[in-house]
């Protein structure tokens, strides 16, 4: 892939597709890290005299046309207040994504400012599965400007009119967000440094099946947790109460765990549990001194012996990728494990990759030092897709014509 530092664009409009898709709590920004990781490939561009238009979505609008959309939200309005801080500069926000406010604003910008193009989302063509109407969304975003930018890497696995048809449209090239996220994950897929070890959490083990069954065989040992850990326990005949249960996935997990037999990779589980009666922050935690989960109660996060179970299957680590949080973080009384497993990953001395989403999440939200690990993902669902094996349809859009 071309890197954007090596375009020409002194006096040209560049085309950004920035990942700005943060969380949001009544319109107000509780995490910026994914602004923050935008600012070293706007801030370059900046800096080399061009003009600088921003595009990216945040959340899920719904509606099915943009009137809808847009009356719904949400809107950057936010996300463009606080680029601009971080900035020191003005960011017009236009009030559409690619009509006439954008036009006007796209034909009036001098070198070194910047415009952030309202949610791209707005759009229905931006997201659908034809052709046509994405590419006919694309080529209103490509009058936009001169060049384009890949640097939105959460979104690099969408075949999304802004993030795949655009750049086929225009002079482009790799962000260096991009660029670092595709650096580290070759290295996870090509030759790690050993022993390499996965942590695996979240919620639902049907959304890591694949990149579980990619791993087999790569990895030296699989750290099960979260959620998706209670349809492995399930799976092997232990009880699970009221905790995140996929019946329906047993048959995938149990070819999984004979796979990783079969392979020699070491799956582990959590031996015990901390549970609670019910899904609330002040739901009053109980340890489970064991792989089973009483009735009448949840697990929410692993027990202290899973902790140091984990600690110790991570300490003589050289290549470690975490994605997914071992427990209910965001409730205090269900941290623990979280907090245990990230600081046991700080202190491998080799590569550590936090792999975006919850994960990147709890890291802020427990306030560990960031530079505690080597690399922090920005995009969980790319990240995830590229060590599945899969391709990712805005880096091979990149690539093309490079």
């Amino acid at each position: 892939m071309k890197r954007a530092e090596d375009l020409e664009v002194s006096g040209r409009t560049v085309l950004v597709r920035a990942d700005l898709n943060v969380p949001l709590d009544n319109g107000a920004i509780t995490d910026d890290g994914r602004i923050q990781a935008s600012l070293p490939t706007i801030r370059d561009l900046l800096a080399r005299e061009a003009a600088v238009i921003v595009c990216a979505h945040l959340g899920r609008p719904k509606g099915d046309d943009y009137a809808a959309r847009a009356a719904g939200g949400p809107s950057l309005r936010p996300v463009a207040d606080r680029l601009a801080e971080l900035l020191g500069r003005p960011v017009t926000l236009a009030t559409d994504v690619a009509g006439e406010s954008a036009r006007v604003i796209a034909s009036t910008m001098a070198p070194g400012e910047v415009a952030l193009l309202e949610n791209v989302r707005f759009e229905p063509a931006e997201t659908s599965k034809d052709d046509q109407v994405r590419g006919e969304l694309a080529g209103r975003l490509a009058a936009l400007a001169d060049l384009y930018v890949g640097d939105g890497f959460g979104a690099m696995h969408r075949k999304h009119a802004s993030v795949y048809d655009t750049p086929l449209l225009l002079p482009h090239a790799a962000g260096q967000l991009v660029l670092a996220e595709v650096a580290v994950l070759r290295q996870l897929t090509s030759g790690p440094a050993r022993p390499y070890v996965v942590v695996l959490g979240g919620a639902k083990v049907s959304d890591k099946l694949a990149v579980i069954g990619n791993l087999v065989g790569k990895a030296d040992r699989l750290l099960i947790a979260g959620g998706m850990a209670y349809t492995f326990l399930a799976a092997q005949g232990h009880q699970v109460g009221d905790s995140i249960l996929q019946a329906g996935q047993i048959p995938q997990v149990n070819a999984v765990l004979a796979n990783a037999a079969k392979a020699g990779v070491e799956l582990l589980l959590p031996v015990d549990h901390v549970v609670a009666d019910k899904f609330a922050s002040g739901a009053q935690p109980q340890i489970v001194p064991g792989p089973d989960i009483p009735d009448g109660t949840m697990g929410l996060d692993i027990g202290p012996a899973t902790r140091e179970l984990f600690g110790r299957k991570l300490s003589d680590a050289k290549t470690v990728f975490w994605n997914g949080p071992p427990g209910v973080f965001e409730f205090p009384a269900f941290a623990a494990g979280t907090q245990a497993v990230a600081e046991a990953i700080s202190h491998v001395t080799g590569l550590t990759v936090v792999g975006g989403g919850d994960s990147a999440a709890a890291v802020r939200h427990l306030k560990l030092p960031a530079d505690a690990f080597t690399h922090i993902s920005t995009g969980g669902g790319a990240s995830l897709e590229y060590l599945e094996g899969r391709d990712l349809p805005g880096l091979a859009a990149l690539e093309a014509g490079t």
